[in-house]
């Protein structure tokens, strides 16, 4: 699993744009930016869709006068789920949304969830990290069915 200190890996999102789905690399995200990125194990569940996004959507403004350059959401949901997510939690441009479609980046994180006993497959753990151009500055794993750590006002302190 990534820990404080590593170097976020390589990779290639898909995020959507006012001309569809379009690729953004690491080093677009994370490069010479302080970052706020949590994941959480699906788009429209419950304990997402009613508190981990909108909390981090709430605190935008808050999270941004602390430093922060751009706040991620990743799921591993396909872009087009990430998008109409996105916009029934009216992010705007508040929280820029990752799609992991295939859970490849969670993957290489080491934080992926075997929810097939739910029917959802692999999805990633709920989490959060603060990075800061690409290095892990922070990182908050939260337990299997908690929600605490990885909030917007635990992980930014508010």
């Amino acid at each position: 699993m990534i820990k404080a200190g590593d170097r976020i890996p390589e990779f290639t999102f898909t995020r959507m744009t006012d001309k569809g789905p379009a690729p953004i690399g690491t080093q677009d995200v994370f490069g010479g930016k302080k970052v706020v990125f949590f994941a959480v194990p699906g788009a429209f569940t419950p304990t997402c869709s009613k508190q981990h996004l909108p909390g981090y959507v709430a605190s935008a403004e808050a999270i941004r006068a602390r430093g922060i350059d751009t706040i991620v959401c990743l799921a591993v949901n396909d872009v087009f789920v990430m998008d109409a997510w996105g916009k029934a939690q009216n992010v705007g441009d508040k929280v820029l949304m990752l799609a992991d479609g295939n859970a490849e980046f969670t993957k290489k994180l080491g934080l992926e969830l075997d929810a097939t006993k739910s029917g959802m497959g692999t999805r990633s753990r709920r989490f959060s990290m603060v990075v800061e151009d690409g290095i892990v500055k922070e990182l908050n794993v939260e337990s299997p069915g908690e929600f605490k750590v990885s909030s917007a006002e635990s992980t930014c302190h508010l």
